[in-house]
């Protein structure tokens, strides 16, 4: 078996720092990339190296497969972990490291390309029983006629969506057929610019839907684990803001179909690492549908760990090394507890969530029982306006939701950042909204109350 002694993390940021957390409690040299901007980010100062690899713009950088495969090449890494966002779904990205002979962490290409196309992706659904939303295969948002007959038989309201990537980016809701050929224009741009794919498809919308979702973990041709479900309710725009686990307010048989479904679908590409199974949850008449498949690791995986008493990172990790043994996870995990994730984020809600970047003066965060904070910054660092603007995350977790979410209002109360505008007042308005506190969850709840929400927060700031 091959020994590895260091990894490269092709990522920045939060995600970055809580890599290197385990991997060196796992005894792996780390290996940080930065571009220009990020010279002096907490990733890189954690790092036992760091190479630079370019300009601060993504594409010259982040996203440069050559860039990234020579760094590892360089520093001696046999292994590289993608993270997520950037190419942590990039098939390209996976199959150029195999090619040179380091282990990326995470799926196969074939999974990855599996998945990673939404048709596919619901076809493969489909024949692994898992219930599928109706919608159209693969469109061009110039066939008009195509477009006209596919929403016709899908029915309004509906949404067009990317084929390629994910992320909620470029999704619109479209009432009528007056509004079809602008949305689906509008989306095919983004898509071609965000992915290099301008296809789309048309899926039936959920008027009142809660978004649902099963960690995974495979182990390829070994089958396939489910881990817990979350709620990931709480977007604005398609982006998550406030996360928990498990999903509160599923009925049992439900929630036991979701983890079989979750699971035959990743025996059925022979996934492997960590991965999410989005679900449309519809409460009215308690029925889920396959969105997608996150191939890679959440932004909100923290919750998962915080109830199952797992590291992601490190099963990802000893599983890209040969040394997880699956056998030990063939039962079911005790799970324990609740907890609840929020997102704290370098934006100004008042003046409609305009970014903020800068540099951070006073940063603080309460030391207290059943709170975890993933951050990649410190006081006297900038956040910098090319990438995404996360500052940090709250993470609670207590015996019951009610617990949790106590310990939540307590975090939020105590927790400081000066120097930039962040949404932190938010955070607190909803930690204390009492339809939230009631369980009351949709996809639409943020911005459905956001004028109510923001008033509040405004008021408590006073």
């Amino acid at each position: 078996m091959k020994k590895h002694t260091t990894l490269l993390v092709a990522n920045r940021g939060e995600i970055a720092c809580r890599i290197m957390r385990t991997a060196r409690a796992l005894g792996l040299r780390c290996v940080a990339v930065h571009s220009e901007a990020d010279a002096g980010a907490r990733h890189v100062r954690l790092a036992d190296e760091a190479v630079a690899i370019g300009p601060s713009p993504a594409a010259q950088s982040y996203l440069d497969i050559p860039k990234l495969v020579e760094a590892a090449l360089r520093t001696g890494a046999t292994l590289v972990h993608p993270g997520y966002g950037f190419l942590s779904e990039s098939a390209a990205f996976a199959g150029a490291c195999s090619d040179a002979g380091i282990v990326f962490v995470g799926p196969s290409p074939h999974a990855l390309n599996l998945m990673g196309d939404k048709e596919t992706a619901r076809h493969v659904a489909r024949s692994a029983g898992v219930p599928v939303l109706p919608g159209s295969g693969k469109l061009l948002a110039s066939d008009e006629d195509a477009l006209a007959r596919h929403a016709a038989a899908v029915g309004f309201p509906l949404l067009v969506k990317a084929s390629a990537g994910g992320g909620g980016i470029g999704i619109r809701r479209v009432e009528s057929a007056a509004e079809l050929l602008a949305a689906a224009s509008s989306t095919s741009n983004l898509a071609a610019k965000s992915f290099g794919d301008g296809a789309i498809y048309l899926e039936r919308c959920i008027q009142k839907a809660r978004h649902v979702e099963v960690q995974v973990f495979g182990f390829g041709a070994r089958g396939a684990i489910a881990i817990s479900d979350r709620d990931c309710s709480m977007q604005r725009r398609r982006q998550k803001v406030l996360e928990e686990a498990p999903a509160p307010r599923i009925p049992h048989e439900v929630r036991r179909e979701m983890a079989r479904t979750a699971t035959a679908l990743a025996r059925a590409c022979e996934y492997e690492g960590a991965g999410t199974i989005e679900f449309l949850f519809d409460e009215a008449d308690a029925r889920f549908y396959f969105m997608e498949m996150n191939t890679r690791l959440q932004v909100e995986h923290p919750v998962t760990e915080a109830i199952a008493d797992l590291d992601l990172v490190r099963m990802q990790l000893e599983l890209a090394m040969g040394r997880l043994d699956d056998v030990a996870l063939a039962e079911p995990i005790a799970l324990q507890g609740h907890a609840i994730e929020v997102r704290v984020c370098a934006e100004d809600p008042a003046r409609s969530f305009r970014p903020s970047p800068g540099r951070i003066g006073r940063l603080e965060t309460p030391a207290m029982a059943g709170l975890r904070v993933d951050t990649g910054f410190e006081p006297g660092d900038t956040v910098s306006p090319y990438y995404d603007n996360l500052v940090m995350k709250l993470i609670t977790h207590g015996p019951t939701r009610g617990d949790a979410l106590r310990l939540m209002r307590e975090a939020l109360r105590a927790t400081v950042v000066e120097g930039i505008s962040t949404n932190l007042p938010l955070l607190r308005s909803l930690a204390e909204d009492p339809r939230y506190l009631a369980g009351e969850l949709s996809t639409t709840f943020l911005e459905d109350n956001l004028a109510e929400l923001l008033a509040s927060a405004a008021s408590q700031d006073a």
